[in-house]
């Protein structure tokens, strides 16, 4: 995320995950959770303040609010713990998932506050959000931006837990698109779902 205030960078993967970025310098870097496609600072450059977990915080006058959540809907006995991070950047917030695996508790939602853009992972139950799980995760966030990640977009597979979310969202088709570029003033009046193209090719 390109802001006023310099990059931020959410869970670098580590190159052997199978995932890959080019090097980016970032002023602050988010890791939601210990895991080879979530934490790596090999393609981070620059000197970036690095957080790893909840808290409050405040860093080149980006806000960040970091809130202990669980990888699973087990309270974590099964993949262990997530941070769930909203970063306030130019005036609007937007909410990293991470991998998170359930709803968020009505005290979490309070303290995430509005929520203007998400980004919501959608593996499927066996790593972290159904498509019903993640409707409903969007649904309590109300935001006018949706980014679904951690999906295959090369999978051609049917009833994949991404086109199940779409539908969950009421979104018949969606064509990904290299950037998003979001101000206060264009946020949408209903919500949005956008794609990313991955740049890992």
């Amino acid at each position: 995320m390109r802001g006023r205030e310099g990059v931020v960078l959410t869970d670098p993967p580590d190159p052997k995950s199978g995932h890959a970025i080019s090097k980016t310098e970032a002023a602050i870097v988010t890791i939601s959770h210990e895991h080879l496609g979530h934490s790596s600072l090999k393609s981070v450059g620059g000197e970036p303040v690095v957080l790893r977990g909840p808290g409050e915080y405040e860093v080149h006058e980006v806000l960040v609010t970091g809130i202990a959540s669980f990888h699973d809907d087990e309270k974590g006995t099964a993949r262990g713990r997530n941070t769930v991070f909203a970063i306030r950047l130019d005036d609007l917030v937007v909410c990293h998932l991470g991998d998170l695996g359930h709803e968020l508790p009505a005290a979490d939602l309070e303290r995430l506050g509005d929520v203007d853009i998400v980004l919501v992972p959608i593996s499927g139950a066996d790593v972290n959000l159904t498509a019903a799980k993640a409707a409903e995760v969007i649904h309590q966030l109300e935001p006018k931006v949706v980014v679904p990640m951690s999906y295959d977009p090369d999978d051609k597979k049917k009833d994949r837990p991404y086109d199940r979310l779409l539908h969950e969202l009421g979104v018949k088709e969606l064509t990904p698109v290299p950037k998003l570029s979001v101000t206060r003033g264009s946020l949408p009046e209903n919500v949005q779902v956008v794609a990313l193209d991955s740049r890992a090719r």
